[in-house]
C-alpha cells in the first residue's frame, strides 16, 4: 500500500491517469501490462461490472508478480461497502464519480488516497474539509477549463485532476494543465472498447506513449 502523498505524486508526475474496465479477466490484465510497458505507473480500473472485484484481485496478483512500482487504483466507488471490499483487495487509491463522506473517512483512517468527483465549489469545500487533497473535476466536458481556472485560487492547497471529455490531443491536454489541472483522466479515448475487443495492445501502447510525450512537451 502506498501512502496518500506518494499516490498523488505518482499521478501528478505522470500527468495522465488511464482508466478502463473490461469484463474479461485476461484482457484486463493484458491492458495493465501494456500500460506498464508504455511507461505508466498509476492506473484506474473502474468498478463498472459484477466482474470488477474478481478481475481486480487477479490484476493485483499480476502486478505484484510482474509490474514493480505500478499503483493500481479503483474507480466508480459509490459506497462504503465497495470501498471496504477493494481495500481488502489491496487497491492503492480510490476514485468516485461524486463525494462520499463515509468513504472519505474510512480511507483516511487507512491512510489511502481518496479522490472524489466534484462539480461545484460547495462539493469541493466539503471534500477539502474532510481532508481530501486530490479532487477530480467531473464531468470535465460539462465544467470546462474556465471553471477550473476560475476556482483554482480559492483552493491553493488542493491538487486537481479532470475526467470526462479530455481528448487525446496536445491542445486538449494542454488546455487543462494550463487551467491548473495536475493530471487528466483518459478512458475510452485511449483504451477504447474496440481496441480491447480486438486485443490491439500495440495501439494502446503507442497511443499511451504519445500521451506521455505530450505531457513532457507541455511541461518543458
Amino acid at each position: 500500500m502506498s501512502s496518500i502523498q506518494n499516490s498523488i505524486d505518482v499521478i501528478a508526475k505522470q500527468g495522465i491517469l488511464p482508466l478502463y474496465f473490461n469484463t474479461d479477466e485476461t484482457i484486463s490484465i493484458e491492458v495493465l501490462k501494456t500500460l506498464y510497458k508504455a511507461g505508466i505507473r498509476a492506473v484506474e480500473y473502474t468498478n463498472r461490472g459484477s466482474e470488477a472485484l474478481s478481475n481486480f484481485k487477479k490484476m493485483v496478483a499480476a502486478r505484484n508478480a510482474e509490474l514493480p512500482g505500478m499503483l493500481l487504483g479503483i474507480g466508480t466507488i459509490k459506497n462504503l461497502e465497495q470501498a471496504q471490499e477493494f481495500h481488502t483487495a489491496q487497491a492503492d487509491f480510490f476514485i468516485s464519480p461524486g463525494f462520499v463522506p463515509e468513504v472519505a473517512h474510512f480511507l483516511k483512517s487507512k491512510e489511502v488516497l481518496y479522490t472524489p468527483g466534484c462539480m461545484t465549489p460547495t462539493e469541493i469545500i466539503a471534500a477539502e474539509n474532510t481532508g481530501i487533497e486530490l479532487v477530480k473535476l467531473f464531468p470535465g466536458n460539462i465544467l470546462g477549463t474556465e471553471f477550473l481556472s476560475s476556482i483554482k485560487d480559492i483552493f491553493p492547497s488542493l491538487v486537481f485532476m479532470t475526467t470526462g471529455g479530455v481528448e487525446t490531443t496536445h491542445q486538449s491536454i494542454e488546455s487543462w494543465l494550463s487551467a491548473g489541472a495536475s493530471a487528466v483522466g483518459l478512458g475510452s479515448k485511449l483504451i477504447s472498447k474496440k481496441r480491447m475487443e480486438e486485443q490491439d495492445y500495440e495501439t494502446i501502447e503507442s497511443e499511451t506513449k504519445k500521451m506521455l510525450e505530450i505531457i513532457e512537451t507541455i511541461r518543458r
